[in-house]
């Protein structure tokens, strides 16, 4: 048996359904194996990065390890932003990349370096298969660790000639692990404890909750003790319902920031993510003065990673927060309960009044030109069906985004983590072939969708309906604000203009690249036209950009 058949036997043996990838001459071993494997579809893009982040997203989406293709050390290096995204954002992902012959390793051939190190410091485990042996022991241990908590990206160097050598060892099955501890007792009653003592408890809820589809568990610790949840700043998933009443919002980019919204929080609980990551650095810590820390993980690494705790423990997230929900209903007082019961009642009345004031902030933007960001969102809304699923790279728009639509739970929302933007185009792709029975719209600046601007030749190609929502302010917004705050935070004295962060002379015209990649559009000029834009584009049951002129920064 060849090492190629094995590789795809492999694959095959863990379920795989989908290689993202972009082809190269090293990769034709697999390429040509893929008819006699009509279960697996090869995903084509058009770049690496689109390739990664596709998969990266389809990770996310199915719980599924997403594979990837890359060509030697270029294909690798085009993929390298993508793949830091994919290891930040906890994407479990087998990246692969075909290496020229080893026995030219001396000789410095084409396009040949050191994938292994290359890849190393973006993903768990980087490897390269030394002869065809090894490909079923790498391949098995590959999907193990990418797995394993905390997930990410490991990667696999396939050179050409171990493909094609004669191989003893074939695939081995996949493997059946049942690794998700249960949260040791001790830890939960510590939590209860501290919980039960507190005042004015506070919740930030990370990916991780999400992904365990927890949401349920955790309203119902939430309504138990009656705390306000907030999500990270960057985030891949909605982890609580944002209609529920003590749904807050997501904490600002810096310590002082997330100090300051959790100020009334005399107990802090972490569940389930890296907490926190910093855009800008302010003195201080996290938390407000004399309030207590709790956390909840599913990894030992990150627990107490970052912040002194004075309670945690590590357990499968859902069983978890169950359990501490369980464990603060056995032991609280007809006092604590009525606290509680009183905190949820403020929290509901604050957020009234929070939806009563942004529904003014919409209307006296209303008629502004072009059209503002928060009526933009609001369009967003009534143009889409309820069980639309929201792929964010708004970035500037992100704030009236998540104001504008209400999420369920896990499946509803999908956004980028590691900061590298042009996810948004590229996930949709993943998203979509992940939940192929709902309808799919990357929201996506006009700036971030020109890193990624090839996956909607992708679309075309696989025909997927996807909706591309693109916001255009024609000016990188996140730049200027970011100025601003560096201005300030450095106390610097400058007068001049935003240098270099203009998308005009010449305008990009989306509509006609997308055109040009096969996929149908339509430019909005007036908020009018967003809405009966919207249902358009998603009857079309076809990849459909839609182009939204938006205000910007001056």
């Amino acid at each position: 048996m060849r090492g190629r058949k094995v590789l795809m036997e492999s694959l095959v043996a863990n379920g795989v359904r989908h290689v993202f990838g972009n082809p190269g001459t090293t990769e034709s071993p697999l390429l040509d194996s893929l008819p006699d494997y009509p279960q697996i579809q090869y995903v084509m893009t058009l770049h690496e990065g689109v390739a990664v982040g596709a998969a990266s997203f389809y990770a996310q989406a199915t719980g599924r390890v997403g594979i990837v293709n890359l060509h030697v050390a270029p294909g690798l290096g085009n993929g390298m932003g993508a793949i830091y995204n994919a290891f930040k954002a906890n994407s479990p992902l087998i990246v692969t990349a075909g290496q020229q012959d080893t026995r030219m390793r001396l000789t410095n051939p084409l396009l040949g370096h050191d994938l292994v190190a290359m890849a190393a410091p973006v993903t768990k485990w980087s490897v390269q298969a030394e002869r065809a042996d090894e490909i079923a022991p790498i391949m098995r241990r590959a999907f193990k660790i990418a797995t394993d908590a905390p997930r990410g990206p490991v990667f696999v160097s396939l050179p050409i000639d171990v493909l094609e050598q004669d191989a003893t060892i074939g695939a081995l099955a996949s493997d059946h692990l049942w690794r998700a501890p249960a949260a040791d007792e001790r830890g939960i009653q510590a939590i209860a404890s501290l919980l039960l003592d507190s005042r004015s408890p506070a919740i930030v809820a990370g990916d991780d909750a999400a992904r365990a589809g927890a949401e349920d568990r955790l309203v119902a610790l939430v309504d138990a003790i009656g705390a306000p949840v907030w999500f990270e700043g960057l985030r891949h998933h909605a982890p609580f319902p944002t209609r529920h009443p003590n749904y807050r919002a997501s904490l600002p980019p810096d310590a002082a920031q997330v100090r300051k919204a959790l100020a009334d929080a005399d107990l802090v609980l972490l569940l389930g993510g890296p907490f926190f990551e910093d855009v800008w650095f302010a003195s201080g810590g996290h938390f407000p003065d004399g309030a207590k820390v709790a956390q909840i993980e599913e990894s030992s690494e990150r627990l107490a990673f970052n912040h002194r705790l004075d309670a945690g423990a590590t357990g499968e997230m859902g069983a978890s927060i169950e359990a501490l929900t369980k464990a603060v209903a056995v032991r609280a007082t007809p006092r604590f309960r009525e606290a509680a019961q009183e905190r949820n009642r403020a929290l509901a009345a604050l957020r009234a009044k929070e939806t009563q004031a942004h529904r003014a902030r919409i209307e006296k933007s209303w008629t502004r030109e072009p059209t503002s960001m928060p009526r933009a969102m609001a369009e967003l809304r009534n143009g889409l069906p309820d069980e639309a699923v929201i792929v964010d790279e708004s970035i500037t728009a992100s704030l009236e985004l998540a104001r504008a639509f209400d999420y369920r739970g896990f499946g509803d929302y999908f956004s980028g983590r590691g900061g590298g933007i042009g996810q948004g185009l590229a996930g949709a792709i993943g998203v979509k072939l992940a939940m192929p029975e709902r309808p799919v719209v990357a929201v996506s600046g006009d700036g971030s969708a020109m890193y990624s601007i090839q996956a909607l030749w992708t679309a075309a190609h696989h025909d997927l309906p996807i909706v591309f929502v693109i916001l255009a302010n024609r000016q990188y917004r996140i730049l200027k604000h970011n100025v601003d705050v560096w201005r300030q935070n450095f106390a610097v004295q400058s007068s001049h203009p935003y240098q270099n962060m203009d998308l005009a002379g010449p305008a990009l015209d989306f509509v006609r690249l997308a055109a040009g990649m096969g996929v149908a559009g339509a430019r909005v000029e007036t908020a009018d036209e967003i809405a009966p834009a919207l249902r358009k584009a998603v009857a079309a049951g076809k990849p459909y950009l839609l182009e939204i002129a938006i205000e910007g920064k001056r």
